[in-house]
């Protein structure tokens, strides 16, 4: 037996097969790999997923080491797509990762093809991007899911999936529908994963600091062309606490809702 089909043999003896045949065909996207990006990308791989692109502007940030699986104190200062590529491919060498560094955003949309895609999966932060990806994603033939907001939580047993029209107790849901209503209505519905527990802040707000973060300062901030040199903790009108088990638990429930829909489809 060689190693590539030994590493789905337990997956294989559950879903089958054909299961396996499928999720190797499917393309699937995902827009950020942050907390909860992070955990799903790693979970399709690891699932039988060997189509994915992985979309984020960002290097691996100290403070990014409490929750998301590329960050290390080994890669703080690396573009995560690079790293978080690296670490897909150990696991599946031969899987076709995409690593694209770069920001969702209306002016940059157009450039991922999304039409391209069978699935999307919506992990990014910014509001406004989100509420564009949201959009663009459900106009297309593609499943999408979406992540709502993984800080301020800790107990894992009020962690949901439900239609985004019924996301209830989740300040980003509340957010993003006040956002859509003012607009255009969506074409489709679609699956998300959020939490109705918020938590408030204990500790004191702060920055990573510059002698710590050894990620290069963005010099013209959100929008600085120069993708190499983003930072964001500094940008950012909030910063909110977060744990380890509950953006994990995030993505590796997209990344369940994925494999799930892969295997009934015919």
């Amino acid at each position: 037996m060689g190693i590539e089909k030994g590493i789905f043999q337990r997956t294989e003896l559950l879903l089958g097969k054909d299961s396996m045949s499928k999720l190797a065909q499917k393309r699937v996207i995902i827009f950020g790999i942050g907390g909860v990006g992070s955990w799903c990308a790693e979970s399709l791989v690891r699932s039988g997923i060997s189509n994915l692109t992985i979309v984020d502007s960002d290097r691996v940030c100290v403070t990014n080491i409490n929750r998301q699986l590329l960050a290390t104190t080994q890669t703080v200062g690396q573009v995560k797509t690079d790293v978080l590529k690296q670490r897909l491919l150990e696991i599946n060498p031969k899987a076709e990762i995409t690593a694209l560094q770069k920001i969702y955003s209306k002016e940059t949309h157009d450039s991922f093809g999304l039409e391209n895609y069978d699935y999307i999966i919506d992990a990014i932060d910014s509001l406004e991007n989100k509420v564009h990806l949201i959009r663009k994603a459900t106009e297309t033939d593609a499943t999408f899911f979406s992540s709502m907001g993984a800080a301020l939580k800790v107990d894992p047993t009020r962690i949901r999936v439900a239609e985004f029209w019924k996301v209830e107790g989740c300040p980003l849901g509340a957010m993003l529908r006040r956002k859509i209503r003012k607009g255009e209505k969506l074409k489709k519905k679609f699956l998300c994963v959020y939490s109705d527990e918020v938590l408030e802040n204990k500790g004191a707000a702060a920055t990573c600091g510059t002698e710590q973060c050894l990620c290069p300062k963005s010099k013209n901030g959100p929008g600085d062309p120069d993708l190499v040199n983003h930072e964001w903790c500094s940008l950012k009108a909030r910063i909110n606490g977060t744990t380890s088990h509950i953006p994990a638990i995030f993505g590796f429930t997209i990344a369940g809702l994925v494999i799930k829909a892969i295997n009934e489809s015919e």
